[in-house]
């Protein structure tokens, strides 16, 4: 029956609508059977991430897929259960394209794998992997995946540092060629077992020692596997190449691997750059008019998240991990360039008052919800000693407040700018984007509703591949938020960035309830994704 009703409902106006009223009739009666499905979702503003507008109709899903939008008009459909959605937006689930996942996802604790953080933001997909640090065992991660059990959808990227470092370590030095090779086999399996494509982060020791020719070289990998170029770029702000000239880097890496690229958390970082924007509007703009397809994420935060290791020391002073470094604050003559370096940190970052501690990091005892200034004053000494003092026995994490607001603004109206969360513990931006993005840009700056729906699912679900996700289709996966558009609103903030997000009424992922009347509801009905593509079919047997 589910067959035949299926074929019969393929058959829609716009967006999917059908009536149905074919699907099956008694042939003595004339009458119309109705259809048994799993769930209905009635009375709702169906947007269906395409960013055209909202049609008031109902949605039928059945066996965790979509199988119709239709009319109110056309009684064809019997729920075995259903959800009232009048006066709520009825969305494709959100997708994330760059999250910190990895860990909760893995965990042996069931609550951290249900993805709660993420969920009620009413996201149903997220990427790991970002930053160039994603495990290269794909297989691995996505069998454990599936028999642990996840709240969310999950797909990976391959990591350029973990590559990299199995071939060279921590080594600042170019490959030789044998060792090329090696580094290339490994992405080639990755993609083989299904990764979406090469991720780095060429700002992080060791992966900033790598030159533009060796990452080309890893990326023309992925673009054979129709994959994608995912980057925290070489720099945000002033500390080597200026932003501009990362921003160059990742185009040329897309148009010599002949592959897309994507952007990750965009942004210009400190005050030296603010108002580059432009800058890289214009970079973008003129490399997508060229053909190659350039695409970026946006959280919504004018503050970063990040170490005070990643954010003031040297990248020199980092080879061989913070031990090393310790070793190097031991000796006059290198603690002295030391010190140096991270003062004009300091300045590239706006000053120690811009600098929130947000978490301890190595067993350190630190106060948090205070800056860098704070503790300076504190402790009555310069800022630059506090952060070596904390640097000498851990490290912390920082909310750091670099970004203009004008630049925040005209990244996040560019059609190739999506949502993205960058998701990290001690930071709302793991609990609040979603919210906070809808309340910035749909009810203060009046972005129509549509398009951010569409910045958070379908446009997202393009740029990484995905082909049964991001919209609310017939065939597609019943992945689907419903949301209330009055209430949808973070509540983290950086003094408390692990509360909740509210709003969310009810989340679908892949058919099953994750959150019922805006609680959760225990399902771990995630599943793993991963890319398959005729070079995969050809190239990995």
């Amino acid at each position: 029956m589910i067959g035949l009703h299926r074929a019969a409902c393929a058959v829609g106006t716009m967006l999917g609508l059908a009536s149905c009223q074919t699907v099956a009739a008694d042939a003595a009666s004339g009458q119309t059977i109705m259809q048994q499905v799993d769930l209905l979702i009635t009375g709702g503003a169906i947007y269906d991430g395409s960013g055209g507008d909202a049609v008031s109709a109902n949605l039928a899903i059945d066996d965790g897929e979509i199988i119709a939008i239709f009319d109110h008009d056309s009684p064809n459909y019997r729920g075995v259960s259903t959800i009232d959605a009048r006066g709520l937006v009825v969305a494709p689930g959100f997708i994330d394209p760059h999250t910190h996942a990895t860990s909760d996802l893995a965990s042996n604790d069931e609550m951290r794998r249900a993805n709660l953080p993420f969920a009620h933001q009413g996201v149903t997909t997220v990427v790991i992997g970002n930053d160039g640090f994603g495990d290269t065992n794909i297989a691995e991660l996505a069998s454990r995946t599936a028999q642990m059990g996840v709240g969310t959808n999950v797909a990976f990227l391959a990591g350029f540092g973990p590559i990299r470092e199995a071939v060279l370590g921590t080594a600042n030095r170019a490959p030789t060629s044998t060792e090329l090779t090696q580094m290339k086999a490994a992405m080639r399996s990755a993609m083989c077992d299904g990764a979406w494509g090469l991720s780095t982060g060429l700002y992080y020791v060791p992966q900033n020692y790598a030159k533009t020719d060796e990452v080309i070289a890893l990326a023309k990998i992925a673009g054979e596997f129709g994959g994608y170029y995912d980057t925290h770029m070489r720099d945000e702000s002033t500390y080597n190449i200026t932003v501009s000239g990362a921003v160059q880097e990742t185009i040329e890496i897309g148009v010599q691997a002949a592959l897309p690229v994507h952007i990750a958390h965009i942004k210009a970082l400190g005050p030296e750059v603010w108002g580059h924007s432009s800058k890289m509007i214009a970079a973008i703009e003129e490399a997508r008019s060229d053909g190659l397809r350039v695409t970026a994420d946006q959280y919504p935060w004018a503050a970063s998240g990040t170490r005070i290791s990643n954010a003031l020391v040297p990248r020199w002073a980092l080879e061989g991990g913070l031990a090393r470094l310790r070793e190097r604050l031991s000796v006059e003559e290198e603690a002295k360039r030391i010190r140096n370096g991270m003062i004009a940190g300091l300045e590239r970052r706006g000053g120690a008052d811009r600098l929130l501690i947000t978490a301890p990091l190595g067993g350190i005892d630190i106060v948090t919800g205070i800056t860098l200034a704070d503790i300076a004053k504190t402790e009555e000494r310069e800022p630059v000693d506090s952060a070596i003092a904390i640097l000498k026995q851990g490290d912390a994490r920082l909310a750091s407040f670099n970004m203009n607001e004008a630049d925040i603004a005209a990244f996040a109206v560019q059609d190739w700018v999506v949502t993205g969360s960058d998701g990290s513990t001690g930071h709302p931006r793991k609990y609040a984007s979603f919210p906070k993005a809808y309340r910035d840009l749909v009810k203060k700056e009046g972005m129509p509703l549509a398009r951010f729906i569409r910045r958070s699912s379908g446009k997202t679900a393009e740029i990484i591949g995905l082909t049964d996700r991001g919209y609310l289709k017939p065939g597609y996966a019943a992945d689907v938020v419903v949301f209330d558009p009055e209430e949808f609103a973070p509540v983290a903030s950086y003094q408390n960035p692990r509360e909740l997000s509210v709003g969310v009424r009810h989340l679908l992922v892949n058919g099953a309830l994750a959150i019922k009347d805006g609680r959760y509801t225990g399902a771990l009905s995630g599943k793993p994704l991963l890319k398959q593509s005729p070079a995969s079919i050809t190239a990995c047997d």
